[in-house]
């Protein structure tokens, strides 16, 4: 289903499915702008109108958010890589990057009706065409400043949908791994205080900043991290950051 603008997919997803008015054949929505597009924690996401893909899918909710962060990240990752875009990593838990710049975000969220989770959506902001940018986000990129080209947004859309119905009956947690962000060698890294507040502001400190390499990422969706020291630093999403 494409629609033309909207405040957020995710969020227009929900209220229709909530509204029982999410028609069965359809699986995924996208939009050519979104006037209240939204990020992890909170964070806006900044979309030049037309220029990039803003969708969400429908998930089956019978894995674990994890899981499901898991084969969408992978899936992103597969469909970029097949337009022959090298350098492309995960960053733990699900940011798609090239080099150091952030050309995808993906946000997980459960429907909840009566105490028990009925939908699971994922929400997936693909920088395509659009090379300028006029947010506080520290690294946005897309793929047209990656490559000079210009994409169909509409081919993306199939192609991604695609990767994730493939990535779903996978065991993806492997290639996740393979070709996380900073894999080797170490990185720093700073700890966070768990809040609600969007990352943009609350990650402007870099006091404590520590030096660790990855370990491993727990099929819980926690990060291991072994410091310059020797000790493993186990820490779930929100609660570390990498910093770049």
């Amino acid at each position: 289903m494409y629609i033309t603008r909207t405040n957020s997919t995710n969020s227009l997803m929900k209220d229709l499915l909530a509204r029982g008015e999410w028609r069965a054949n359809e699986h995924y929505l996208y939009a050519g702008f979104q006037t209240a597009g939204r990020g992890q924690t909170g964070n806006g996401w900044e979309s030049e109108e037309g220029k990039n893909l803003l969708c969400s899918i429908l998930l089956p909710p019978q894995k674990t958010l994890f899981e499901l962060n898991t084969a969408v990240s992978v899936a992103v990752h597969r469909t970029i890589g097949a337009l022959g875009i090298n350098e492309l990593t995960i960053k733990w838990p699900n940011d798609i990057y090239w080099r150091d710049k952030k050309v995808a975000g993906i946000l997980v969220e459960s429907a909840i009706m009566g105490g028990e989770i009925k939908h699971v959506i994922a929400g997936i902001g693909l920088n395509v065409n659009q090379t300028e940018w006029h947010s506080d986000a520290p690294n946005p990129f897309s793929l047209r400043q990656i490559t000079g080209q210009e994409y169909p947004i509409d081919d993306l859309m199939h192609s991604l949908y695609a990767e994730v119905r493939q990535a779903l009956t996978e065991d993806v947690l492997p290639y996740y791994k393979t070709h996380l962000y900073r894999r080797e060698g170490f990185w720093p890294f700073v700890e966070r205080k768990v809040s609600t507040d969007p990352t943009t502001n609350a990650d402007k400190g870099t006091e404590g900043i520590f030096l660790a390499k990855i370990e491993d990422v727990k099929t819980d969706g926690r990060i291991e991290l072994r410091d310059q020291d020797g000790n493993l630093r186990i820490y779930h999403f929100k609660e570390v950051r990498y910093v770049i």
